[in-house]
Order: C-alpha cells, then structure tokens, then sequence
C-alpha cells in the first residue's frame, strides 16, 4: 500500500471508532452526514471571506480546520459497512488525486456543497480542490484529522457528553494545546494517535 493510501485508511478505522462510541449503532441510525458537510461549507465560507463589501483576509488555519471536519464527515458518509476500509481508501486516493477546481476556493467549495446538498454525497474531487486552492497537502490532512479525532475521544472520554468536560484550561482552549502537542510530535511515528492521547493527558486538569 502507498503511504497515502495506509493514512487514508487510519483515518477511516478511526471515523469508525470515533462514531461508534459516540453512538453503538451508529451505522443503522442513517444519520446526515450529508447535511453536516454543507453547513460546515457555509461556516468555512465566513472563515475564508466571501463579502465584497468589507475587506476581508482569509483566516487560513481555520479553514484548514474546517476541512479537517468535512473530512470526518465524508469519511462517515463513505463507509457502508460491505466494502473495506483498504478498498474505500483505494477510491478515495483516486478522487483526491484528481482534484476537481472551479475559478476560486469559493466556487470550489460551493462544488462541494452543492454535491451535499443534491446528491447528499462527499465530492472528494472537489475537496482536493479546496486543499490544493488553500495549499493543503494529504500530510496536513492527516496529521489535522488524526489530532482532531484524538481530541474528540479525548472528549468524550472527559465527560464531554455529561457537561462535566473542561474545553478550557491554563488560559487556552483544549484546540490551542491541541496544536501545540501536534507540532511537537512525529506524524509518521505508528503510535501518533496515542501520543497525542499521551499528552492531552499530561496537560489536562486533574
């Protein structure tokens, strides 16, 4: 397997995870993956900048950020249960190889949306040509998905679902400390996951 498509399955094995703890069944509930994606478009929409009548600077990190999301939600939309996750990555490598861009980020990013809402799917073509329109590569992907993913376990596992979860501590949200510890570690390391797991740990309140 390329390197790209073992990420890509990492990823799937953890958006599988991740749903079933928040919801064992989760795969039956038919939830709208769908939906998610294009909010979220909308919401990215504001981070980047779209009104022509103030000036406006693109709030890059955060857009990648909100790419990362998509993400979680296209893969949620992708896995059907019957085909691998070997298999799903192999076609997702494909799409994202062949990015499919409009005139700019914005119009490529409405392509995704505009997939969401009408055929309710994840146009993975179209968000490789949101990545490569804001310079965003398969490692920044992965290595934005796998911290986020870690923190939403880390969430859950901290009460987040009861309200007890504390997001903010030592004057930062738990997404700043988030990057820190990302850039402080080895993406390519096999036990990436638990080591931001690790230290998440270190730096919460006990």
């Amino acid at each position: 397997m390329s390197a790209n498509i073992t990420k890509l399955v990492v990823m799937l094995e953890m958006q599988n995870a991740m749903n079933t703890k928040v919801h064992e069944q989760w795969f039956s509930q038919g939830f709208e993956w769908y939906r998610a994606i294009w909010v979220e478009c909308a919401e990215m929409l504001d981070h980047y900048g779209w009104k022509w009548w103030k000036k406006q600077t693109p709030d890059t990190e955060q857009v990648i950020l909100e790419l990362v999301d998509i993400f979680h939600f296209g893969l949620s939309l992708r896995i059907d249960g019957e085909t691998s996750f070997e298999e799903l990555a192999k076609q997702l490598d494909k799409e994202l190889a062949a990015p499919s861009q409009a005139d700019d980020f914005k119009q490529t990013l409405e392509l995704l949306a505009a997939s969401a809402v009408a055929d309710k799917a994840f146009n993975a073509a179209a968000f490789a040509g949101c990545m490569a329109q804001i310079g965003m590569s398969i490692d920044d992907l992965y290595r934005g998905y796998v911290g986020k993913n870690t923190l939403n376990f880390f969430r859950q596992d901290h009460g987040y679902k009861e309200g007890t979860y504390i997001k903010e501590w030592d004057g930062k949200e738990d997404n700043e400390h988030l990057v820190e510890i990302v850039k402080s570690l080895d993406t390519e390391h096999p036990d990436f996951a638990k080591q931001v797991y690790s230290g998440l740990q270190a730096r919460y309140p006990a």
